[in-house]
């Protein structure tokens, strides 16, 4: 199994930014935090931004905010922001595979491990990888 570098930086950016919801980030600062390129980690916020996990706004005031609250985005939707598909074969889909013969059960071994993988990264939400004193205070701020 791979787990591509974008969808890595995507979900170390989204937890920075997970952890001061009301405060918004910079790149420059996403990236110095969390050691990841700041030129990569532009286009990867981008596509973020494309999918709705992040809003962003210009100025001296602007910067990066989740796109909706921490304990609504789930792993599996970064991966497929930034990735597409979860699983491929040789850049393929995993949809249409079939093999003849004895590997004919090969395909739904494949799936079946997709649809797993699938069920982790969807029941992993932001708020869930955050520290514990960190989801407190997202906790308390919600309580208030």
């Amino acid at each position: 199994m791979h787990i591509s570098a974008k969808a890595d930086y995507a979900t170390r950016a989204l937890l920075e930014l997970a952890r001061e919801p009301d405060r918004p980030l910079t790149c420059e600062a996403i990236a110095a935090s969390q050691q990841i390129p700041f030129r990569f980690l532009k286009s990867v916020v981008g596509e973020l931004r494309r999918a709705g996990l992040v809003r962003s706004q210009r100025g001296c005031e602007g910067g990066y905010w989740l796109g909706r609250p921490a304990e609504e985005i789930t792993l599996l939707d970064v991966t497929r922001a930034v990735d597409g598909e979860l699983i491929t074969l040789r850049g393929e889909p995993l949809a249409g595979l079939d093999y003849p013969g004895p590997a004919s059960g090969l395909p739904g071994l494949w799936r079946r491990i997709e649809a797993d993988a699938a069920a982790v990264l969807g029941g992993t939400t932001l708020t869930a990888l955050l520290p514990e004193e960190t989801s407190g205070q997202l906790d308390q701020k919600g309580a208030a």
